[in-house]
């Protein structure tokens, strides 16, 4: 009968294949430099809105990926509060937002402390501030009670895709656990986090939240590669685009009955490969954002025209710039958007499109 990875004796003595993985671990220790680098020649508020993003995004996906979607503008408000970021257009946050915030927080501002099993039963009680995970009721804030299956198809027709270990052992075995992240230095930070990703859900300690707990604990572990709580790339993002693969890998290794997880090894790799290199895309942007505005910054230009500007300079307009869309959006009237543009073609930081038709469309003019 085959077995799942925990019933075998000594399973956590965990092994992989070196040469499969070297080339990979250097690419990301490489970009990893990289996009530190990068950030360390930009400004102290494009760096703030940095890594502002790259939380608000990490929380959201990491929600994501378990079917729950959170409020855009809640969770990048309660982050800004919490750390004291200046921004506009701070809304109110929902209180368990609040709590999904206050867990990452702590995990990335705090990373140095050690993981406690009651630090983590404090993150799974922010994680479900009512007792209930949708319309069930869980037990919050310990370990889980029943046996764990995880299930997937329509009711009647469900699939087990894992049986989690013992109820009975779950104790013990975090007690291993959270012993070896606090005590073992002797692996890398990141290939540590690889290892505490899979680790934690082989367990799968609570009644619901496991995901979102190992994927906290893996943003904690690179932090501590970091060793800064400023991190610039979002791995729960990546994962999130890379879903299919993520369960496939996990549900294939929970079977290798010699504990060889070098092919979690290499998606985990893969995945924080491909999240650097999306955000060093990102923040290249952010360079230019910055370079536009230092390089207008004594010249004069209204609320509308910075509002319109900022807009076109993320990526946030849909369509065509035309002076209908500006007079819309700056709910403004035709004469004044039409003066706002030219205004802004006469300093030459906007341009007419080249492709003419029946409106007149613009666009910014590239700095060099």
């Amino acid at each position: 009968m085959t077995k799942y990875i925990y019933q075998h004796e000594n399973w956590t003595n965990f092994i992989w294949d070196e040469d499969k993985i070297r080339d990979l671990f250097g690419e990301v220790k490489y970009l990893q430099g990289q996009l530190n680098g990068i950030m360390s020649t930009i400004g102290f508020s494009q760096k703030e809105e940095t890594l502002l993003n790259t939380l608000t995004f990490d929380i959201l996906k990491s929600s994501e990926i378990e079917g729950e979607l959170l409020n855009y503008d809640q969770v990048r408000s309660s982050i800004a509060r919490r750390l004291g970021i200046e921004t506009a257009g701070l809304v109110p946050s929902a209180r368990n937002i609040e709590g999904i915030v206050e867990m990452m927080l702590d995990a990335t501002q705090r990373y140095e402390n050690p993981l406690t099993e009651e630090r983590l039963f404090g993150w799974h009680n922010a994680l479900f501030t009512s007792g209930y995970s949708g319309a069930y009721k869980i037990d919050v804030a310990c370990y889980r009670k029943d046996e764990m299956q995880v299930v997937s198809g329509v009711m009647g027709k469900e699939k087990v895709f894992y049986e989690a270990v013992p109820q009975v052992l779950v104790k013990q075995e975090m007690d291993k656990f959270l012993n070896w992240l606090n005590t073992d230095f002797s692996i890398d930070n990141i290939l540590k986090a690889a290892i505490a990703h899979f680790w934690f859900i082989i367990i799968h300690p609570f009644d619901d939240g496991n995901g979102r707990i190992a994927r906290t604990i893996t943003d904690m572990q690179l932090t501590r590669a970091e060793k800064s709580s400023q991190r610039f790339y979002s791995l729960s993002s990546q994962i999130l685009v890379e879903k299919k693969a993520y369960y496939e890998v996990l549900q294939k290794v929970q079977w290798n009955t010699d504990s060889d997880i070098t092919d979690w090894l290499v998606f985990f790799l893969n995945c924080m490969k491909n999240a650097l290199q999306s955000s060093e895309q990102a923040t290249k942007h952010i360079l230019y954002k910055a370079k536009f505005w230092a390089k207008y910054e004594h010249t004069p230009i209204n609320e509308r025209q910075r509002l319109m500007l900022n807009k076109l300079l993320d990526g946030d307009f849909v369509g065509k710039l035309q002076s209908s869309k500006w007079a819309k959006i700056c709910k403004c009237s035709q004469d004044t958007a039409t003066r706002d543009i030219k205004d802004l073609l006469d300093k030459g930081i906007l341009r007419q499109e080249e492709s003419g038709g029946r409106s007149t469309n613009y666009e910014l003019t590239e700095i060099k």
